[in-house]
């Protein structure tokens, strides 16, 4: 099977800054999308940043400016920093991929898999 990992979350000030990652271990065979969601309190889950296995990257319009997702194939990691983080920015962030892993011994299959979420919290 295969697992994400997340870390990095905690309790920042305003204007402050914060990187969280998420490493993906398991059967992997290749790795399409990585990217980071949030819900805060009382709201639905968004999408907040993406990145292909192309490099390609995708912000909402919220964070663009302040947060910059990136990605290390050799490790299965991706990370999210952030800057100048706002009181808004308080939200749950979990990692997301959509990835093939190995199904031996006949072939692969594609998943989705989320990590278990980590806790930001922009506060003075």
């Amino acid at each position: 099977q295969v697992q994400l990992v997340e870390s990095g979350g905690g309790l920042v000030q305003p204007g402050g800054s914060l990187r969280l990652s998420c490493a993906a271990s398991g059967s992997i065979f290749s790795i399409n999308t990585m990217s980071w969601y949030r819900q805060a309190p009382g709201k639905q889950r968004e999408l907040v940043a993406a990145v292909s296995s192309g490099g390609t990257t995708s912000y909402a319009d919220s964070v663009k400016g302040r947060f910059t997702i990136s990605r290390d194939n050799a490790k299965n990691t991706v990370y999210l920093q952030m800057s100048t983080l706002k009181p808004e920015d308080t939200a749950v962030y979990y990692c997301n991929s959509v990835l093939v892993a190995r199904d031996p011994p006949s072939g692969f299959r594609a998943l989705e898999v989320w990590g278990q979420g980590t806790l930001v919290t922009v506060s003075s």
